[in-house]
Order: C-alpha cells, then structure tokens, then sequence
C-alpha cells in the first residue's frame, strides 16, 4: 500500500482491504458465533494496523477497539466500524453488510468509504456517486430486515412510505446511492461509527444528512453515542424533518 496517498484513497483502500479479509474468514469458517468473533477482530486488528503504517500521528476510535481519550485533543481521528452489520456477515451468504472508514478533522468529515465486500462495490468521497433519479410512486423507506423500529411504521404510515428491509446501516445509507431507497432514517440508537462513514459518502454525493431535528451530526465526541440520523435525498428533507417533528410532537404531548 502506497504511503503517499491522500486520505480519500486512504479511506477506500482500508476499507476494501478489511472487506478482504473478512471475505477470506468467510471461506474457512461457518459457525456463526466464531464468524462474529474472528470477523470482528480480524477486520479492527487489519484497519488499526495499517491506520497506524499509514497514518501514525492520527487517532482511531473503533467500534472493536478501546477509547482513547487522547482522540479528543487529536486534530484527525480515524473513525471506523470494521464490521457493519456482524449479523448479517455471520448469517452466510447474506451480503447485507459493510466496512466503515472515515475521517474527522477538525470538526468535519472529510473523506471516507463504505465497502460492501460482499456485493462488490466501494462507496467514496473520493469518487463520489451520482444520485440515482427519484422514481414515480411513495417515499421508499431504508428499514431494518430484522427489527423495524416503531418510529419508522408510524413516519411511514403518516407519509404513505413504503418500508424496504434491509441489513446494516451502511447497506441502508448507501442503498440511495443505488437508487432502491429515497432515506434512511433512524432513531433507536447508534453510535458515531455506525454512520460516520456512510454520512461523509452521502454528503459528498450531495444528500442530506443530519439529526432528526434537523441539528447537525457531531462527531469525535466524548460520548460516541450518536442516536439517530436522517440521511435523504435533499428535496424530502423538509417534509421528512416536518413529519418527524409533528411525530415527536404528538408523543410529548399527554
């Protein structure tokens, strides 16, 4: 791996490299707790190495690895999910997970990748995709496969979306890329490795992404927690931040 490359290939290269290693795990392993285990801590152990070849004046904060607090005094810090859905990768041959890696410098993200080994494509602020056309039809809802939150039903229900189940968050950011979703939209709790990466592809492909009020995601926070995200195509993001107001609304209200 070539140490002159900037941060963008930087990004894509660790994560398609990790999504490597994790395709190989898959062809020797098939117990689904071992798949976890092994493929979470072969994927960390792959991307903090080579973070630290590469990139060695910069911190890590990892979904796999243990916080160190001196990321919040850093300038760069490397934000990354080795494994993206570990269920899903552990459940053969489902291909709806992904790696996540991306930067944060000085308050922004600034590149990142969202590899989807299984599937064969690579997300990149390097490269960033275009946004496929809106269809004809309902909003198209990115949802969870195995437990839908109630919030998302009662938003669909107000808006007449349709739900599509599907894997992990990466899957679910990255499916507007390939034009089967129109938002993602989250509220159960997640953490800032869960979305970092997939935010910095979106924004660079030119959607929305923010908090469900609207505020602006924080990252390299003393607390990673990052609870819910709202990423979509720019022209719903009123009427989805609207919706979900009036949702919220209506639950605070005895």
């Amino acid at each position: 791996m070539d140490d002159s490359m900037d941060d963008h290939d930087v990004a894509r290269t660790l994560a398609e490299g990790a999504g490597q290693v994790l395709l190989r795990l898959r062809t020797r392993l098939d117990d689904p707790a071992s798949l976890k285990a092994e493929g979470d801590r072969g994927a960390h152990e792959y991307l903090v190495r080579e973070l630290a070849r590469l990139r060695p004046d910069d911190a890590v904060l990892s979904e796999e690895g243990k916080d160190d607090p001196v990321r919040l005094t850093a300038d760069r810090v490397w934000i990354v999910d080795p494994l993206d859905g570990t269920r899903e990768y552990s459940e053969k041959p489902r291909d709806d997970w992904a790696v996540h890696v991306a930067l944060w410098e000085r308050g922004e993200l600034v590149a990142g990748a969202v590899a989807r080994p299984a599937r064969g494509r690579s997300f990149t602020t390097g490269e960033p995709a275009p946004v496929p056309d809106a269809g004809e039809g309902p909003l198209r809802l990115a949802v969870s496969r195995s437990r839908p939150p109630a919030f998302v039903n009662s938003l669909a229900e107000r808006l007449g979306a349709e739900l599509v189940p599907m894997g992990s968050a990466g899957i679910k950011a990255t499916a507007l890329l390939d034009g089967v979703v129109d938002a993602y939209v989250h509220a159960g709790g997640q953490y800032e490795w869960d979305s970092a990466a997939p935010v910095a592809v979106a924004l660079a492909s030119g959607l929305h992404a923010s908090r469900i009020d609207g505020s602006p995601l924080r990252y390299n926070q003393p607390d990673p927690l990052l609870p819910d995200l709202l990423i979509c195509r720019p022209q719903h993001a009123g009427l989805l931040l609207d919706t979900v107001s009036s949702l919220i609304h209506e639950d605070a209200t005895p």
